[in-house]
């Protein structure tokens, strides 16, 4: 299968695009190799000749016909998208730009390349998106498949019309499509603007490690590679139409996750005293959702995915890789916004 992959040179991108490839499909990855994206996470499969990379902006709808037009990929993955809640929150028109704006150009260049080619019934649209889009839950409860909308952020807010778009165009097109909302992703490759590699790399710095809140914020946590896997099992044998949650049936609040990080460091690096010590609660951002929590039923029952790894297994291996990469992490610590304070409004 050739598989069009969106955002390839992202944290959840990059780990399709080195799992497909390494499960002989041909990928082309597009990518517009804005400040997250970095080229090394797929360098292990650069050369591969089932690889292809072609730099393109969603936001660019004229260059999106050129790339399925010269392509003709059998499905599609969309990731490509701004994810980051905190820049959302100090600058939302760049994620209406891309989640809402790229999601109508896949769209509509993916409709118009299927429509060319005789509509086949296997073509598949895969929009990759969220469970933010279904707001905040209390003490108790999970989000399923018919949890009504109920975004709290730009980027959720965005996430959740892309959503609606990509259904309206399977409704009102008939373009064949799937679409996945995943708990908080966590692995090798993760951009060290995000909660996990900020702790880590700050613990291995010596400086304060940043918990918003009291840190009593519950967060689903799935390690990428698991993501992964499931995306192209709902890709290969999901139903037509219809909708997955993914989650990793790891729920933790954020200060237990954090020193289980502090713990593991502990371990595997040890430092004079121990670097949980090195934990500072901050201002928590405006509009913090208190909890999320997937319930995994239906992917578990008709697709028998369940994740590999459990939360304190998965963030073992994630320290271990960042503590062996330091020449993939060193230099994205220079990129705009990383190491500050976003998101105070």
């Amino acid at each position: 299968m050739k598989l069009l992959v969106t955002g390839g040179a992202g944290f959840i991108g990059s780990a399709v695009v080195r799992l497909a490839v390494s499960r002989g499909h041909d990928v082309v990855n597009l990518d517009a190799l804005t400040y997250a994206a970095c080229l090394e996470n797929v360098a292990s499969v650069a050369d591969s000749p089932l690889y292809t990379f072609v730099q393109a902006d969603i936001r660019d709808l004229a260059s999106l016909d050129a790339v399925f037009k010269a392509h003709q990929p059998d499905a599609v993955m969309h990731l490509a998208a701004e994810s980051h809640v905190d820049r959302s929150i100090d600058g939302p028109l760049a994620f209406l730009e891309t989640n809402v704006m790229g999601t109508y150009n896949m769209l509509q260049a993916a409709r118009t390349n299927w429509e060319a080619r005789g509509r086949p019934e296997t073509f598949r649209f895969h929009h990759i998106s969220t469970d933010e889009v279904f707001g905040s839950l209390g003490a108790t409860g999970q989000f399923t498949e018919e949890t009504p909308y109920d975004p709290r952020s730009p980027y959720s807010a965005s996430k959740a019309s892309s959503d609606h778009l990509v259904r309206a165009w399977a409704e009102t097109y008939g373009l064949p499509v799937v679409l996945t909302n995943c708990s908080n992703n966590y692995g090798p490759y993760h951009f060290p603007e995000k909660l996990i590699p900020v702790v880590i790399l700050s613990a291995l710095a010596g400086k304060p490690i940043p918990i918003y809140g009291k840190g009593e914020n519950v967060r689903d946590w799935l390690y990428v590679e698991d993501h992964a896997d499931a995306l192209l099992l709902v890709l290969e044998k999901g139903a037509l139409g219809r909708s997955y949650n993914i989650g990793g049936e790891n729920e933790r609040s954020n200060l237990e996750l954090v020193q289980t990080i502090c713990a593991i460091l502990d371990k595997l690096k040890p430092a004079t005293t121990s670097y949980a010590q090195l934990i500072e609660f901050v201002t928590d951002r405006p509009g913090h959702d208190l909890r999320y929590a997937i319930d995994p039923t239906r992917i578990r029952d008709e697709l028998g995915w369940r994740p590999s790894v459990t939360v304190e297994e998965g963030l073992e291996k994630t320290v271990r890789w960042y503590l062996d990469n330091e020449a993939w992490w060193r230099p994205l610590l220079a990129r705009a916004g990383v190491g500050e304070r976003l998101g105070r409004a």
